[in-house]
């Protein structure tokens, strides 16, 4: 059996026990390994990661009076804090040692290398439960399902603006900015928690101030609203490096290996600046090429963004703004090709080249969008900003 030294630890998984008659430790300990096996999958079965060093020595302390056997169970782990969580959730399934009745509870999960800290897991058995159910078991899914649940609990609100922010913010010397709350959320899921959103075009000053103490990278979206929020930045903050999603592609989206591959893949601002004067020069010319829209006509728009958003959707409208179909916001492209008498698209997404070439084809005459990354002579597009519609 691979042994495990005491500099190896991650944390220690401490649970309690009760028996309803007199049991010994060999007893404790086969209940552990035989009532757990199968249901993590192979990846997290007790006894292959013992095997592998990746828990140490089960101890176990207990007592024996009036009948009843009691007592603590103590598992040292190099796992990762989630899957040392699912190993004691899984414990506590546990209702028999030896010949008796028995329970289970686990007291917390002690961080070995750092403090005692709060036991973040105690939500792991309700997550799995259902999961725990079936006879095969996704563990990587489970894991990813439990960082999510751990990481957004994580979010906090910083400064007066109330902003969307990681736990590390004032204890990092590097933050990442970023465009809003849901590119946040994303980048908390994958293990960023020295992360901040402006939640606008506008930049909040509790944003500039920190821009000031800290090493800065403006991670925005690949878009023009991207390339937007970099100039407009670069004149109120100070910005040291700067990273940007794949073309088209907003950071509450992607994966954690592309958020490493665009951080990976970061300039200084002095690398940026020819290509940000090019393109700030290219999206004054697209500026003034601006469609005056009734004040009347943008009200009526502002019913139909507020319930779009946050949906993931789309609402496709007649003339009358009467709704024609409500659809997921990657289907819209081939949707408008497919309903007859579309007017008006109100998405919860960015206004593409793809949806723009399709609307083209359908003539649409409004695209409305939360940011526009692409041009037309034949469709006006419309940003939120652009009807009056205000962030809350």
């Amino acid at each position: 059996m691979a042994k495990i030294g005491p500099a190896s630890f991650k944390y220690v998984l401490k649970a309690k026990f009760k028996a309803e008659s007199m049991v010994e430790k060999p007893d404790i300990i086969g209940a552990v390994f035989g009532q757990t096996e199968g249901l993590l999958g192979d990846e997290l079965d007790l006894r292959e990661a013992q095997r592998n060093g990746k828990i140490g020595r089960i101890e176990v302390v207990s007592s024996a009076a009036n009948g009843e056997t009691t007592g603590e169970i103590i598992i040292p782990t190099s796992l990762d804090l989630a899957e040392t969580a699912l190993i004691g959730a899984a414990i506590e399934t546990i209702d028999r040692i030896g010949p008796s009745k028995a329970t289970i509870k686990v007291e917390g999960v002690e961080d070995v290398r750092v403090s005692k800290r709060e036991y973040i897991a105690k939500r792991a058995e309700d997550l799995l439960q259902s999961s725990m159910n079936k006879t095969s078991v996704d563990t990587t899914e489970l894991l990813q399902k439990l960082y999510e649940n751990v990481r957004q609990k994580e979010l906090i609100e910083y400064g007066p603006e109330k902003l969307p922010a990681g736990p590390d913010i004032d204890n990092s010397e590097e933050v990442i900015i970023v465009e809003g709350r849901a590119d946040v959320l994303n980048m908390l899921k994958h293990g960023f928690t020295n992360v901040i959103g402006m939640n606008g075009t506008t930049i909040p000053q509790s944003v500039i101030d920190l821009s000031h103490k800290k090493i800065i990278t403006l991670f925005v979206d690949g878009d023009r609203g991207g390339d937007m929020i970099i100039n407009a930045f670069t004149q109120t903050g100070h910005v040291d490096f700067i990273a940007k999603a794949p073309s088209g592609r907003e950071v509450e989206e992607l994966t954690k290996k592309e958020i490493n591959q665009a951080l990976r893949s970061k300039v200084t601002l002095e690398e940026y600046s020819p290509g940000a004067s090019k393109r700030g020069a290219e999206e004054q010319k697209k500026e003034e090429k601006t469609v005056n829209i009734p004040e009347e006509t943008k009200k009526k728009f502002l019913p139909l963004i507020n319930e779009i958003i946050g949906t993931r959707g789309a609402f496709l409208t007649d003339a009358n703004l009467n709704i024609v179909g409500r659809i997921p916001y990657k289907e819209v492209d081939s949707a408008i090709l497919n309903i007859e008498g579309v007017y008006t698209v109100v998405l919860d997404g960015i206004v593409g080249d793809e949806i723009v070439r399709s609307a083209e084809e359908a003539g649409v005459t409004y695209v409305i969008g939360s940011r526009v990354s692409s041009s037309s002579d034949k469709v006006i597009l419309l940003s939120y900003e652009d009807v009056g519609y205000k962030y809350r």
